[in-house]
């Protein structure tokens, strides 16, 4: 048997497995919860501090080491030949003590065109306590997901760049132990993210500055299932665009400016006839995993309301004087009948000569929210910048 806190991780991350798989009834759409459920919720999860303070907005802003996640292809433009970041932050802390999300990012850089890159990103769900329907222990197992990427990205001019990214994600919630009355095993995948990034300079006013454009599609991969006989859930795919806008006040201060909108790329549940169990509005949701991205742009039962009440966005602002001090502040908004995530969130960094220090802080708008209190941790260091002083020291 599963223990609570597992159900209840599930049940807050939209996981299914089986047992507690829903159905949405015809008199349960108007105005309810028809949230969009997959596997591996974790790989949606802002890993670093610096978007986590511009209210999860990425696609589109300056390249920097942690740009495997927003938008590989921003990396064909990162200043310096080499650079590694570590963040780390405690999920959901307010709830349960064990949570974390640990991630691991760097890029190399491999002539003035062409970058790699590679990441880590380690969800622990902490120690749980697997029970059997007399709640004694049967076992204690700490369940853990985990993604490995590798990347490149190329620039095709001084403007355009395009990135391709690969990832083998690993998904072991239950250690083995049986759930539902079936046998259980850890969830794999391959997937891939496709991306491009536009960047310019713009005059406004006697102020220069530049404008960005990006897009990702992430998580383009195969289902995920648990058991044997259960019937694979699609990965997260996700849609995003966004523009940014970089401002330079004066020769010490700049500002930035950002927008993302995101879609996931996966059926929206259907109606269900309550009497027959027949789908009355909507689309089957068991297709293919390239078909079910092509149908997650109008197979809502809400019809293009509902699609639209799908799209998530992100603001967000970061202020920088001379480049060695940035504030941060942003909003994430998700319609209510989708998830209801809606956030005001804040951020500072710190830049020096080597390394570099980032951290945020999310405020939810509704009390009671799981994610109140998010904290986010970033450390960053530019390995190019430490050669150059190291030549400046012997000079």
């Amino acid at each position: 048997m599963l223990s609570r806190r597992l159900f209840f991780f599930l049940w807050i991350t939209g996981l299914t497995i089986p047992g507690i798989r829903a159905q949405i009834s015809v008199g349960e759409l108007a105005g309810q919860v028809n949230a969009i459920q997959t596997a591996v919720p974790f790989m949606t999860i802002t890993p670093d501090s610096r978007a986590g303070g511009m209210g999860d907005a990425g696609v589109a802003t300056t390249p920097d080491i942690n740009s495997q996640h927003w938008n590989a292809s921003k990396y064909a433009f990162k200043e310096g030949k080499w650079g590694v970041g570590i963040s780390y932050s405690p999920w959901l802390h307010n709830l349960v003590p064990d949570i974390n999300l640990a991630y691991l990012a760097g890029y190399y850089r491999l002539d003035k065109l062409q970058t790699v890159s590679m990441s880590l990103r380690y969800f622990s769900i902490g120690e749980i306590e697997f029970t059997d329907e007399w709640a004694s222990l049967i076992r204690v197992y700490n369940p853990n997901e985990f993604a490995i990427d590798a990347g490149y990205a190329r620039a095709f001019s001084e403007k355009v760049s395009a990135g391709l990214v690969f990832r083998f994600i690993y998904s072991n919630l239950t250690g083995g132990t049986g759930a539902g009355g079936s046998d259980t095993r850890p969830g794999m995948s391959f997937a891939a993210d496709v991306n491009m990034y536009y960047h310019t300079d713009v005059t406004l006013g006697d102020k220069d500055g530049n404008a960005a454009f990006g897009m990702n599609i992430s998580n383009i991969g195969t289902k995920m299932a648990y058991t044997p006989n259960q019937e694979p859930d699609f990965l997260p795919t996700n849609l995003r665009i966004g523009g940014s806008l970089g401002i330079d006040l004066d020769k010490y201060n700049r500002m930035n400016f950002a927008l993302d909108l995101n879609k996931l790329l996966v059926p929206t549940p259907p109606i269900y006839d309550d009497s027959t169990g027949e789908i009355s509005a909507g689309m089957d949701p068991d297709v293919s995993v390239p078909v079910g991205m092509l149908h997650s742009f109008y197979d809502a039962p809400g019809g293009f309301k509902e699609e639209f009440h799908e799209i998530t966005w992100s603001v967000g602002t970061e202020y920088w004087y001379n480049q060695l001090l940035a504030l941060r502040g942003g909003f994430f908004y998700e319609h209510e009948t989708k998830g209801n995530r809606k956030y005001f969130s804040m951020g500072v960094g710190l830049r020096l000569n080597v390394f570099a220090v980032d951290f945020s802080y999310l405020i939810p708008l509704h009390q009671n929210n799981p994610l109140a209190g998010t904290l986010r941790f970033t450390l960053l260091f530019d390995f190019d910048k430490f050669k150059n002083q190291n030549k400046t020291k012997r000079s």
